[in-house]
């Protein structure tokens, strides 16, 4: 089982992830032990969705990054669900 989450940090920048556990991943975020994430500040989860395999999530993640479009992103956001074939 695999999730895909949004993280959305106080200027309102996404930073978008897979991983098999949410919310141990947020914490490492909050600890600082992901450097990709040090800069952004004032994290917070504002989505996730599961999927059957963490191999589909990871499909998902990569789609969703390679959109690179924040008016898409506000959408799963707010409908709360992601709608990738």
């Amino acid at each position: 089982m695999g999730y895909v989450y949004i993280l959305q940090n106080e200027k309102g920048h996404y930073y978008i992830g897979s991983t098999t556990n949410v919310e141990k991943r947020l914490q490492q975020y909050k600890q600082g032990h992901t450097p990709s994430t040090n800069r952004m500040k004032g994290l917070k989860l504002v989505f996730s969705q599961k999927f059957d395999t963490l191999e589909r999530a990871r499909y998902i993640e990569c789609r969703l990054k390679k959109l690179k479009r924040h008016d898409y992103i506000d959408k799963i956001v707010n409908d709360g669900f992601i709608k990738i074939k």
